[in-house]
C-alpha cells in the first residue's frame, strides 16, 4: 500500500526556517520524481518544487526560488524541502506528491503558518 506521510510543519515568525519532511513506502521511490505541492486558503494547490531520481534535477516555483530547497534521500526512501525566510505569503498545507502511471497521489499534509 502506498504511503506519503508528511510532517515538520508548525508556526512559525517572518524570516524563520522548517524543514518538512515526506516519509514514503509502497513504491520503489528510488525510480520517481518527487514533488511537494501547497494549498492556502480560499486558492488552488500549486506545484512548489520539484526533484529527479538522482537529486541533481530539481525546479522551483518563481515565489520559492533561492530560498526553498528540495531533496531526497533514496536510501531512506525520505522526501524533505528546507524553507528559509518563510513570509506569510508561504501560510500553506504541504503536500508531498508522485505520479505513478498516470496517478497522482498525495500525502495527507503538513501545516506550514507564517505569522508574527
Amino acid at each position: 500500500q502506498l504511503q506519503l506521510v508528511e510532517s515538520g510543519g508548525g508556526l512559525v515568525q517572518p524570516g524563520e526556517s522548517l524543514r518538512l519532511s515526506c516519509a514514503t513506502s509502497g513504491f520503489i521511490f528510488g525510480i520517481k520524481s518527487m514533488s511537494w505541492y501547497r494549498q492556502a486558503p480560499g486558492k488552488e494547490r500549486e506545484q512548489v518544487a520539484t526533484i529527479g531520481v538522482t537529486g541533481r534535477v530539481t525546479t522551483y516555483a518563481d515565489s520559492v526560488k533561492g530560498r526553498f530547497t528540495i531533496s531526497r534521500d533514496n536510501a531512506k526512501s525520505m522526501l524533505y524541502l528546507q524553507m528559509n525566510v518563510l513570509t506569510p505569503d508561504d501560510t500553506a498545507v504541504y503536500y508531498c506528491n508522485v505520479l505513478l502511471s498516470g496517478n497522482n497521489y498525495w500525502g495527507q499534509g503538513t501545516q506550514v503558518t507564517v505569522s508574527s
